[in-house]
């Protein structure tokens, strides 16, 4: 029996990935913020078929929060077979999180960054293991700007959003080179435009029309799990490593997430924001 983490799992494409998962009779541990939430997710799984159902609580845009969660883990799990970085949002006017990091980055990127750094040598330990991150295909056309990778200038949602994607995809690479040979494999992913409740913290000029363009337009949250739910456990991609994949198939992310001197550079500012150890 496998044991699958999955951040973000309360709703949208986390919930319904993990009760694909469940099917196959494996562990799966669900983390999210909200404990109810949490119980009627947990409920669902159970019900899909799942060999255990466990629940964490963690905010993972606060530091400490990531950091009981992986000493949790750590603690209860002797093996983790996947560990998939999924809980995300959208920030329309910007903000800090208590560490004084901008939202977005910290709920998208760096929460989901220390919690692998933390859980590494549980993975390799377990290996054949598997890191997953959800990106976006908005990432493309988007590079870091270390000079100012809080956004304190130039602030938009957009922006903010498609940044953090980009530094999702940048790790992920840099993270595949850093465990060549060890059977860890790490990979991100585009789910789709995905008609989840992340689209609610739009503009208030943007909502009239989110209606309609996610009935006509966007994938439902079932598909977009099922890509989170292939790359996590698809024979087909065992031994892929280091890539990005649109509709489960690797696609050449955009030339902001290949720039390999930003990867290494982006691996030592998230160590220094989260108080680690540069790899």
């Amino acid at each position: 029996m496998r044991t699958i983490l999955i951040t973000g799992a309360t709703s949208g494409i986390g919930l319904t990935a993990a009760r694909q998962l469940a099917a196959a009779g494996d562990r799966l541990v669900l983390v999210g913020r909200n404990p109810a939430k949490l119980a009627v997710a947990a409920e669902q799984v159970g019900a899909a078929g799942a060999g255990a159902v466990d629940t964490l609580e963690c905010d993972v845009s606060v530091q400490d929060s990531v950091r009981k969660l992986a000493a949790e883990v750590l603690d209860r799990y002797a093996r983790i077979d996947v560990l998939a970085n999924n809980a995300g949002g959208y920030f329309g006017s910007r903000s800090e999180t208590v560490d004084g990091v901008e939202s977005t980055f910290a709920t998208n990127f760096l929460g989901g960054y220390l919690l692998t750094e933390l859980l590494l040598d549980r993975l390799i330990a377990s290996a054949p293991a598997r890191i997953v991150f959800t990106a976006s295909v908005l990432h493309y056309g988007m590079r870091l700007d270390f000079a100012d990778l809080g956004l304190r200038k130039g602030y938009s949602g957009q922006r903010a959003y498609s940044r953090s994607k980009v530094a999702a995809v940048l790790y992920t690479r840099a993270l595949a080179r850093r465990l060549a040979g060890t059977g860890v494999t790490v990979n991100a992913f585009h789910p789709g435009a995905v008609a989840t409740g992340i689209w609610d913290s739009m503009p208030w000029f943007a909502r009239p029309v989110l209606g309609p363009v996610k009935r006509v337009f966007m994938i439902s949250a079932e598909e977009g799990g099922e890509r989170l739910a292939y790359l996590a456990v698809s024979p087909e991609v065992a031994s892929v490593s280091g890539c990005y994949f649109q509709r489960d198939r690797v696609k050449e992310p955009g030339r902001g997430a290949r720039d390999d001197a930003a990867a290494e550079r982006l691996c030592a500012v998230s160590a220094e924001l989260t108080g680690l150890s540069s790899p």
